[in-house]
C-alpha cells in the first residue's frame, strides 16, 4: 500500500478545512501539523481539526521532518515568499492560488534549485474535476460544433473592506483572487481547440471606498484559437457567479458552477435543440486535486497545474492589469 502522504498547513487559514483538512481525511492522507504566528491560534486550530501538531511560526513547522507536503494558503503577496521557505526545506509545496504577486516574483520559484524533484503544485482545484473534464472533452471533440463564444464568471460578494481580498498590500483584487480562475479556464479551453489564448483588452472599477489600486471588478476579451469571442469577468462585488458557458454553432456547453460541485455537479449540454444533463460526481473538486497531488508526490505523476502553468497563468493576469491600465502587485519575495 502507499504511504499516506504527510501534510503541513502554513497559517489557521478558513480555506485549508475545505481545501485539505476534510480531502485529506477522505483519500486517507494526514494532516499531522498547523503553524499560526499565534501559538494559541494554531492550537485551537489543531484540537477543533484533530491535528496532532501545533506551532507558534511557519518556520517551526518546516523544519518538522514529518511534514512532506506543506499547504501554503498564506496572502497572496507572501505565496512566493513561502514556497521558496518550504521548498528550500525539502518539502512539495501545495500553493494557492494566484501563484504569486506578478510573473516576475513567480519565475523566483523557477530559479530556484530543486535537485530533489519536489513537486510545486498550484491549487486551482477545479481542474481536476471529471465534469471540467468532461466540458474540455466536449469542446475538443467539436460535440457542439464550431465554438463561437466562451464565458466565464467567477464572482462573489465580499462586502467586507478589511478583507484581504482588498488590500493592496496583500496583492488584492478581483483579478488576482477570481479572475486567476477564468483565465486558467479560458487557457484550458483554448488548449482544447488546439491554441492559445489572446487577450485583446480588459477594464476595472474600483470601490470608492477601497484602495484605488484594487480592482472591485474586471471585464477582460480575449480570443480563442479559432477566432471566437472569450469573455472573463470576475468581481468582488457580486452577484455570486461561477460559471462557464461555451457557444458553438449546434450548442451549448453550460458548467452553472465549476467552483463547488458538492451541491451541483451538473453540465448541461444542447445540441441541436436536445438538451442533455450529465453528473460527474459531487465528490469535492479539492479530493481530485489532493488525489492528484499525492499521486505527483508518490509516483511521480504528470499533473496539469505545475510550476510552469503557474507562472504562465501569472503572465496572462500581469497582461489584465496592464491593459486595464492598472498597475501590477509589488513583489515581496527575494531571490536567495
Amino acid at each position: 500500500m502507499t504511504e499516506p502522504v504527510r501534510i503541513g498547513i502554513l497559517g489557521a487559514a478558513q480555506i485549508a478545512e475545505r481545501a485539505v483538512v476534510r480531502p485529506a481525511r477522505s483519500i486517507g492522507a494526514e494532516v499531522v501539523a498547523v503553524a499560526a504566528r499565534d501559538l494559541g491560534r494554531a492550537q485551537d486550530y489543531a484540537r477543533t481539526h484533530s491535528i496532532a501538531k501545533a506551532y507558534g511560526s511557519y518556520e517551526e513547522l518546516l523544519a518538522d521532518p514529518e511534514v512532506e507536503v506543506v499547504y501554503n494558503p498564506s496572502p497572496n503577496s507572501e505565496h512566493v515568499r513561502w514556497t521558496l521557505a518550504a521548498l528550500r526545506a525539502g518539502k512539495h509545496v501545495l500553493s494557492e492560488k494566484p501563484f504569486g504577486s506578478n510573473a516576475d516574483e513567480a519565475r523566483l520559484v523557477a530559479g530556484e534549485p530543486n535537485p530533489s524533484g519536489l513537486v510545486v503544485f498550484e491549487g486551482f482545484h477545479h481542474r481536476y474535476h471529471p465534469t471540467y473534464l468532461r466540458l474540455l472533452e466536449l469542446v475538443g471533440t467539436g460535440a457542439i460544433g464550431e465554438v463561437t463564444e466562451l464565458r466565464v464568471d467567477m464572482k462573489f460578494d465580499c462586502s467586507n473592506l478589511a478583507d484581504i481580498r482588498w488590500s493592496w498590500p496583500l496583492a488584492g483584487g478581483s483579478l488576482m483572487d477570481l479572475g486567476c480562475y477564468t483565465l486558467h479556464v479560458g487557457r484550458d479551453v483554448a488548449a482544447a481547440l488546439g491554441g492559445t489564448l489572446e487577450l485583446r483588452s480588459a477594464t476595472a472599477t474600483a470601490n470608492a471606498a477601497a484602495d484605488s489600486r484594487i480592482d472591485a471588478t474586471a471585464h477582460v476579451e480575449a480570443v480563442l484559437p479559432n477566432g471566437a469571442r472569450a469573455v472573463l469577468e470576475s468581481s468582488l462585488e457580486g452577484p455570486a457567479d461561477t460559471s462557464i458557458l461555451v457557444t458553438g454553432t449546434r450548442g451549448t456547453i453550460r458548467q452553472p458552477n465549476f467552483i463547488d460541485l458538492t451541491g451541483d455537479d451538473r453540465l448541461i449540454v444542447t445540441v441541436d435543440g436536445t438538451e442533455t444533463v450529465e453528473h460527474h460526481g459531487t465528490t469535492s473538486t479539492y479530493t481530485h486535486q489532493l488525489r492528484a497531488m499525492e499521486a505527483a508526490v508518490r509516483e511521480g505523476a504528470i499533473f496539469p497545474t505545475d510550476l510552469a502553468n503557474a507562472i504562465t497563468n501569472m503572465d496572462y493576469v500581469d497582461e489584465a492589469y496592464r491593459l486595464a491600465g492598472l498597475p501590477l502587485r509589488e513583489s515581496k519575495a527575494r531571490p536567495a
